[in-house]
């Protein structure tokens, strides 16, 4: 790594014995000198908290926005799909997890560049995703006003581990969020994220206040899919506003739960069911389950969007009802 390319760190103080406690998630690392937090890309070098992560991608591609998955933020477009090579979570079930749990090649972007980058393909802007965005505070900082300059748009999609300060601050600036909520369980976290709930269920309250906001569950069999954890989970979100779109998510074995078996779709269709009695926007992803991609008018019904897969028609105009003339929660242009 050159040494430009590692910056001060924003949210740690000084302790004694030359120790540093950062303060940008809820580990609140306490890191001493030369050693690293539990993230692995923030050290201490000489009492300076470092990023180590400023700017360097592991991969970089052109997605629909659908993959995100964000269904309410500009449906049908590109967007340029970048992400470091860290998490502040150790999900047993991660699907990025030779990018997210181990060391991966990358490779540095500065911000000029990717602006650039993100003006090219028919792409709308930069989705910060594939692994854990929030290691890249320091980054997406200093790139979103200068996408916003351009008219290029930003989005993250998150594990929402962060504490409430700096939450309230990459709030404001970015446009558009997708934070996966795990579980309603804090056990469910501790054990299988090595996490917490309860700063995830704030950064998801902060996040709506101030941004675009769609949700994703991934329902993994017997762990967090049972009616009354769907249920706890949809009508806390319908608490914030029923106007959230959420994601249930089909579980695949992986990683480290390789003994456990793909979500069955009784499951999935069971969530849509409890959900659409809560929420206006509910979807159904990793399986095809026929008309549960498409978003409809919550007034009279109307089709506004068809999907199918990641081809997407958009027939409500800026997202108006055609039908009815009910406006659509969302970005639309």
């Amino acid at each position: 790594m050159e040494p430009r390319e590692a910056r001060e760190a924003r949210y740690y103080e000084a302790v004694k014995d030359k120790k540093i406690r950062c303060r940008l998630c809820p580990h609140r690392c306490l890191v001493a000198e030369g050693a690293r937090g539990a993230c692995n890309l923030r050290e201490n070098r000489g009492g300076m908290l470092v990023t180590l992560s400023y700017g360097r991608t592991v991969t970089a591609n052109i997605d629909p926005i659908e993959k995100k998955p964000l269904y309410h933020f500009m449906p049908g477009s590109l967007i340029l799909s970048i992400g470091p090579n860290g998490c502040t979570f150790s999900c047993d079930n991660c699907q990025n997890w030779s990018i997210s749990q181990e060391q991966a090649p990358t490779q540095y972007i500065p911000p000029d560049e990717l602006v650039a980058l993100a003006g090219r393909g028919g792409s709308i802007g930069v989705a910060f995703t594939y692994t854990e965005p929030l290691l890249w505070f320091e980054y997406i900082e200093d790139v979103v006003p200068m996408l916003r300059a351009r008219g290029l748009k930003s989005v993250l999609v998150t594990n929402g581990f962060l504490n409430e300060e700096p939450a309230r601050e990459i709030a404001s600036l970015v446009d558009g969020f997708n934070v996966d909520l795990k579980s309603m369980n804090d056990e469910f976290y501790r054990t299988y994220c090595g996490g917490r709930v309860a700063p995830v269920k704030r950064f998801i309250e902060i996040a709506a206040s101030v941004s675009h906001l769609e949700v994703t569950n991934l329902l993994v069999p017997d762990l967090n899919d049972s009616t009354g954890e769907i249920t706890d989970l949809v009508t806390w979100l319908a608490g914030i506003s029923r106007d959230i779109p959420v994601h249930f998510s089909r579980f695949f074995p992986q990683y480290r739960m390789t003994d456990r078996p793909a979500t069955p779709r009784g499951t999935l269709e069971r969530a849509y069911r409890i959900a659409k009695e809560h929420l206006d926007h509910v979807y159904i992803g990793n399986i095809f389950i026929d008309g549960t991609e498409d978003t409809y008018c919550p007034e009279c019904g109307e089709t506004i969007v068809k999907r199918a897969g990641y081809s997407t028609t958009v027939i409500g105009r800026n997202g108006i009802c055609p039908k009815c003339g009910t406006r659509i929660g969302g970005v639309w242009g």
